[in-house]
């Protein structure tokens, strides 16, 4: 004798204040698209900063002026051609710019499909390699170490170009540095600890 089918299962729909309060999450949406519009300007920085540095390896002058005031660079002697320094100033300057960028995609997206909504990215061949596995946990440390790479690209700015600082600034930048990496540990051994606590249960 057959069983009787048992009807699907459906989830029941929300109250209408509950309702309300999940579709807030959507309030984030104009964040996640202004910061879409910030990386906009940095590729426009990075394409011209790029094209200044190109112009300037072929003797423009002008781009080579706009380089020197863009890094911040104050020479004894005034620049009359491209050296070893600028161009070093300029790399770090440009490798600045694209890890701001990786962290600017890193909140972007990973902070769109842990806060608001799926990306439905599954099985995508562009997918993300970490966004297979993000979350609140991974994303704060990912992002802690993004900060930790642009900090230290900052540091060395200032090392080689350390003429034009004062020791006061150099002092402050070296310890602001160490407290991100130290702040950086320091979530990385909290989700830890609370992988290992969850594991157990």
């Amino acid at each position: 004798m057959s069983q009787p089918a048992h009807p699907a299962t459906t989830s029941s729909p929300l109250r209408p204040l509950p309702a309300l309060i999940f579709a807030s999450r959507w309030l984030q949406l104009p964040l996640y698209l202004g910061l879409i519009a910030a990386q906009g300007v940095y590729v426009w920085h990075f394409l011209v900063e790029l094209w200044h540095l190109v112009e300037a390896a072929f003797g423009n002058q002008h781009a080579l002026e706009a380089l020197v005031h863009s890094i911040g660079y104050k020479p004894e002697a005034p620049v009359t051609s491209l050296n070893e320094t600028v161009i070093m100033l300029v790399v770090l300057a440009l490798i600045d710019v694209v890890m701001i960028s990786n962290l600017l995609i890193m909140v972007i997206v990973g902070g769109y499909e842990t806060f608001v909504s799926r990306l439905g990215l599954d099985q995508h061949p562009d997918q993300p390699e970490w966004l297979g596995h993000v979350n609140a946990s991974v994303l704060k440390v990912k992002l802690g170490l993004s900060i930790i790479g642009i900090s230290s690209i900052h540091l060395l700015k200032t090392f080689i170009n350390a003429a034009n600082y004062d020791v006061k600034v150099l002092m402050w930048q070296t310890i602001i540095h160490l407290v991100f990496l130290l702040s950086a540990l320091a979530i990385a051994f909290t989700d830890k600890l609370l992988n290992v606590s969850q594991a157990k249960h």
